[in-house]
């Protein structure tokens, strides 16, 4: 704050407190009760008079204004001034947060020798996991993880960069990239490809769409594996499963051959400690088991 704003603060903050006592003090005269002024209202016989205040009021005025002299020298009020305090809205928060820090370990020091399978079947700890997924994780994947277009069903078993406790615990805490790219087929080759790609999740296509598709298939081995069951280390999906990230329609599957997809889960680690995101890591795990297991 430049010294003009901060002295511009202090004249008026200092100016209508004196001015404030002053009133008080010209507005406080007393005088008997016969020889009371009146404000010349008159209704139905009865004249409104101009008293002053009563005493304890008047005392209540002047303790605010004591008051107020106070604070503005303890406390930051006064233009640029800290207040003898030094008290900041910074170093409250600050205080605060680190004060929220030191409980949080007392609650965490419970699972800390725990693993994040023996995590993942801690009710209180999932409970825990749950608050948190809720509040960083479920904007893009649901209120209970079953995702939505572009962002992965996290309570299914299908997994882009694997489902195993370490592998869940690095998206969280590193983040991914995903990248799909254009492949610049011609709209025959795309046409081709995108039924061939339903007929290796299970549907039925002719002869030649078969045949063409699995020449042209060629161009994706290198990432979806020939097989076309994924890559985990890329984050290629399995093509085989019937699971699609971004649509199962065929206009859909051809709009991702054509322009390409990119994907990205951002990294946690400068949100969340290493404790919060092994419990979140814990109830994503415990997501997928009850899917599996049909609990």
């Amino acid at each position: 704050m430049s010294s003009f704003w901060s002295w511009l603060i202090i004249i008026l903050v200092v100016g209508n407190i004196l001015g404030m006592l002053w009133l008080l003090i010209a507005t406080s005269k007393s005088g008997e009760q016969d020889d009371q002024e009146t404000t010349g209202h008159e209704w139905d016989g009865i004249t409104e008079l101009n008293n002053p205040l009563p005493r304890w009021w008047f005392g209540l005025f002047i303790i605010t204004i004591i008051f107020s002299g106070a604070y503005l020298y303890l406390y930051p009020g006064l233009g640029s001034y800290q207040g003898s305090l030094g008290w900041s809205q910074v170093g409250a928060f600050e205080q605060a947060k680190e004060a929220a820090e030191q409980d949080q370990l007392k609650v965490f020091s419970a699972y800390q020798d725990l693993s994040i399978e023996e995590l993942a079947s801690n009710p209180n700890a999932n409970g825990t996991g749950a608050r948190l997924f809720a509040n960083n994780c479920s904007t893009c994947h649901g209120s209970v993880g079953q995702g939505a277009l572009g962002f992965p069903n996290l309570a299914d078993q299908d997994w882009l960069y694997g489902g195993s406790p370490d592998q869940i615990l690095s998206s969280i805490k590193n983040g991914r990239a995903g990248n799909m790219p254009n492949l610049n087929l011609k709209p025959a080759d795309v046409a081709v490809l995108a039924r061939y790609l339903k007929y290796l999740s299970g549907e039925q296509v002719s002869d030649h769409v078969r045949e063409t598709g699995q020449r042209r298939f060629t161009v994706c081995a290198a990432c979806h594996g020939s097989d076309a069951k994924g890559n985990i280390a890329l984050g290629a999906p399995n093509l085989t499963d019937d699971i699609w990230l971004h649509g199962s329609q065929v206009s859909q599957i051809e709009a991702v051959l054509r322009h390409g997809v990119q994907g990205n889960m951002p990294s946690f680690s400068s949100l969340l400690n290493d404790e919060e995101i092994r419990l979140l890591a814990a109830y994503v795990l415990s997501l997928s088991k009850q899917e599996g297991t049909g609990e």
